[in-house]
């Protein structure tokens, strides 16, 4: 079965400096991956590439169902059905829920009555009715963000769904609800892809495979016994078992600084 996503030798910079430096990655239909690695290791830039940001200069390939992204327009690749949650979920004053996500799916090229059938059925699966006629993520808390962020990528029924550090600033009984609308969104015609830092997501879900970032690349992939080894001994033991040297902390830049008319980490 073809891959939902596919990324081979892709490459990204911003000016100067180099971010991703030939990243090589595939994510079945069906499955949860999740990318670790430790903070400017290019996993939210892999994101922010994939979705057609266009401060990077971009080479390589990256398909989404066999289909060409790179050279598609942001609006494209969402069409096609490659949809991001953020790490920061933005509140919307005035527009409802409900409307907002009707609107999204009319663009996502769904009938009127279809998304309000989608709206209403994964609503009651991610436990967000009571949400739907207030404002876009207006007075939630950050677990709620997050779970709005999953529930409205449901109903426009994605290829890939990324989620970039869903996990981030929650305490863990969000967490832990996060995690099980993640794993409650799985299904055979979906791929997910999951950054996060840390491995207490991961505990209550199921990911299929880990893949380690560092310094721009895929070192390493494995089954969650990856990420108890990175809970345990860091990022430091992997590039000394693999021999990786360990870069002097001083003086770059950190790609995200260059970014100026962006919040986005890398």
């Amino acid at each position: 079965m073809k891959p939902a996503l596919k990324i081979h030798d892709l490459a990204a910079s911003v000016g100067e400096t180099e971010i991703l430096k030939g990243l090589d990655l595939e994510v079945p239909f069906g499955e949860i991956h999740a990318i670790m690695g430790p903070n400017g290791s290019g996993k939210s830039t892999t994101c922010h590439v994939l979705t057609g940001h266009p401060v990077y200069e971009v080479s390589g390939t990256a398909t989404l169902a066999d289909v060409d992204l790179l050279d598609k327009s942001i609006e494209e690749r969402a069409r096609m059905g490659l949809l991001q949650g953020f790490q920061y979920p933005t509140e919307i004053p005035g527009v409802p829920l409900r409307d907002f996500m009707v609107e999204a799916g009319e663009e996502r090229g769904l009938s009127s009555e279809e998304v309000l059938d989608r709206i209403e059925r994964e609503a009651k699966r991610f436990d967000m009715t009571r949400f739907l006629d207030r404002a876009v993520n207006n007075d939630l808390s950050g677990g709620e963000k997050k779970r709005s962020e999953i529930f409205q990528m449901a109903v426009l029924d994605p290829k890939l769904m990324m989620l970039d550090e869903i996990d981030s600033g929650l305490d863990i009984d969000a967490v832990r609800q996060v995690a099980e609308a993640v794993e409650a969104a799985r299904k055979p015609e979906l791929g997910v892809l999951m950054i996060t830092h840390y491995s207490r997501i991961l505990a209550y879900l199921s990911p299929d495979r880990i893949h380690v970032m560092l310094d721009g690349r895929i070192v390493e992939s494995g089954g969650p016994e990856l990420a108890d080894e990175l809970e345990d001994a860091g990022y430091d033991a992997i590039r000394e078992r693999l021999g990786i040297e360990v870069k002097p902390k001083a003086v770059q830049k950190r790609p995200a600084d260059l970014l100026t008319d962006t919040p986005f980490d890398v």
